[in-house]
């Protein structure tokens, strides 16, 4: 590890951070002192994870108005964290942020890092961050960005996540020397402000130190990681209105999406299966029962759906089959929903039109019946 002395190279950043860094409201005011809130910063953190800054704040500043502080939040119910979560993404951030409230509720803060590192949802970055800008610890928090700057600045081959530890080790002191919570949120503000994948470097505060750009490579360092091709889906999601109540699917307890209500979907490029057995079709439909709107693409880490809403009325209710509950129309706004049902609830007030293609509303409605399933 021949690195120059990590205090000094990274000397500059602690005056470059003070003139240019962004007035965000879990920042706190002095960063030579412990955090005077440390669950802000664990909320922060949290909702940091896969977001960017601009989309966290408004989401951070309605949270810390709902939960104030650790026992608020361990007390709340779980369809009122998810409903304050909405639309942020992610949702097992939202049970974890929930758990370790709980924990801090009844315990205390840990003391250490290894008991930051216990509380539900803090991977080591996490837990490091968290020590570093909130109790001034120094403990050497590397994410994405930390990881793209210290590449470049130490001109490092390869995937620098595969020299995690010595990195930590290598930052360290310098987290002593500089301050822990202005060195750390310095390096993720440079790295999010502006050594990105294409860096400014004519407004580095590090470049006359940078490795990568006095050997002109900074086109290549560090290597640009390739994702894998997302899958491609194509569904119908289905609001099936009757008696005043819309059929959904109740939160599930694991998962991508637990903790939130569902519409059904449907793939379009199939019909509901057939029911093995003899089973009238409950409900009554009438001679165009289905609105439609446009559709669009909802797009995930590791999947893209084509979208077609769509609403059928029905005269009368039906049996459901299992996870499936009839929810009072007075009742939707409130249920905790992901971003891409949220679209169809908000699209049920307005004018739809008849769809070009739909399922047969019998078939349909057998599928979705119990004595089908």
């Amino acid at each position: 590890m021949p690195w120059p002395s990590a205090a000094s190279l990274l000397a500059p950043l602690a005056p470059w951070f003070d003139r240019v860094r962004r007035d965000l409201p879990w920042r706190a005011a002095d960063l030579d002192a412990v955090h005077p809130d440390p669950y802000a910063v664990l909320v922060s953190e949290l909702m940091l994870q896969q977001t960017q800054v601009a989309t966290v704040v408004p989401y951070f500043n309605r949270w810390l108005e709902e939960f104030p502080d650790p026992d608020t939040l361990a007390a709340a119910t779980e369809d009122a964290v998810h409903k304050a979560w909405e639309g942020l993404g992610y949702y097992r951030r939202a049970r974890f942020l929930q758990a370790a409230a709980t924990s801090v509720a009844r315990e205390g803060w840990p003391g250490d890092l290894a008991g930051l590192a216990q509380l539900p949802g803090l991977g080591p970055y996490t837990a490091a961050a968290l020590g570093a800008i909130a109790f001034q610890w120094p403990t050497p928090a590397l994410d994405g960005n930390a990881f793209r700057v210290l590449a470049r600045l130490l001109l490092i081959e390869g995937e620098p996540k595969l020299q995690a530890t010595e990195l930590r080790t290598w930052l360290a002191p310098a987290l002593s020397a500089l301050g822990p919570s202005r060195l750390t949120q310095a390096l993720m503000e440079l790295g999010a402000t502006t050594c990105g994948p294409s860096p400014a470097c004519d407004r580095c505060p590090l470049v006359q130190g940078c490795a990568t750009r006095a050997a002109g490579r900074t086109g290549e360092i560090p290597p640009v990681t390739k994702r894998a091709k997302p899958r491609a889906d194509t569904l119908w999601l289905l609001a099936l209105e009757a008696e005043g109540h819309f059929l959904l699917h109740s939160p599930s307890a694991t998962g991508l999406l637990a903790g939130l209500w569902r519409w059904p979907t449907l793939d379009a490029a199939a019909l509901p299966p057939q029911p093995s057995g003899p089973c009238p079709a409950p409900g009554a439909v009438g001679p165009q029962p289905y609105r439609a709107w446009p559709g669009w693409t909802q797009v995930y880490t590791h999947r893209r759906e084509a979208v077609s809403p769509l609403h059928l009325q029905l005269e009368q209710r039906f049996k459901p089959g299992a996870g499936l509950c009839w929810v009072p129309r007075t009742g939707l706004e409130a249920l905790p929903l992901g971003k891409r049902d949220q679209r169809l609830r908000d699209l049920l007030p307005t004018a739809g039109q008849s769809p070009l293609e739909a399922p047969e509303p019998a078939a349909l409605i057998r599928w979705l019946a119990s004595d089908c399933r």
